[in-house]
This record gives C-alpha cells, structure tokens and sequence, in this order.
C-alpha cells in the first residue's frame, strides 16, 4: 500500500512563496509518475504540475512560477511556489500513478492521493 501525506501549505500574500512537500511511504514508487493537482472553492481538480519519465511538467497557469522536483531517494516531491497570485487558492492533493500514459493531465490516471493541503493566497 502507498500513503501520501502533503504538509508546507498556509496562507500567504499575492507575490509570496510557499514551498509543498509529499512523502510517500509503504511501497516503492520509484518508478510511478507523480504530481499535484488542485481544487479552488466551487471548482473542479485541476492538474497543476508533475514528474513524468523525469519530464517536469507545468499547467500553463503556473508555468514559469512553479517549480516541481523529486527526491527519489526519500520518496518526496516538491512545489516550489513563487509569484503566488489570488487564482492559485486552492486545496492541494499529492497523487502517484502507475501507469505512463500521455493523460498525464487526467485525474482518472492516478490511484494514489494524500489528504491534500490547504493554500490560501489573500491581501
């Protein structure tokens, strides 16, 4: 069995930083892609960024002020959080899957999910 356990989120000023970690336990997921998605209030999951085949991968709302990376030997991922705007406010989930199809954008892809951490950017 994979868990995932999310920390680093809190409440920050638009142009701040937060930096988001997941530690994955239990069975070696060395090999699984991993990556974040997020859940503003009253919208749907949306994909945010991840780690495919060693391919970084960005929505384009993010790109250029996100940054996410893997520690292989300690099992985390990271997002790194700069230019925080009002838009990024939202729950974010770490999720792993197993299978490497192009859909890495598809919730549906993963079978693994954290408990999620709450980002809130607000003036």
């Amino acid at each position: 069995q994979v868990q995932l356990v999310e920390s680093g989120g809190g409440l920050v000023q638009p142009g701040g930083s937060l930096r988001l970690s997941c530690v994955a336990s239990g069975r070696t997921i060395r090999t699984y892609d991993m990556g974040w998605f997020r859940q503003a209030p009253g919208k749907g999951r949306e994909f945010v960024a991840g780690v495919q085949w060693n391919h970084v991968l960005y929505a384009d709302s993010v790109r250029g002020r996100f940054t996410v990376s893997r520690d292989y030997a300690a099992n985390t991922m990271y997002l790194e959080m700069n230019d925080l705007k009002l838009g990024d406010t939202g729950v974010y989930v770490c999720a792993a899957r197993i299978l490497h199809t192009s859909a890495y954008y598809d919730e549906d892809q993963y079978a693994y999910w954290g408990q999620g951490t709450q980002v809130t950017v607000s003036s």
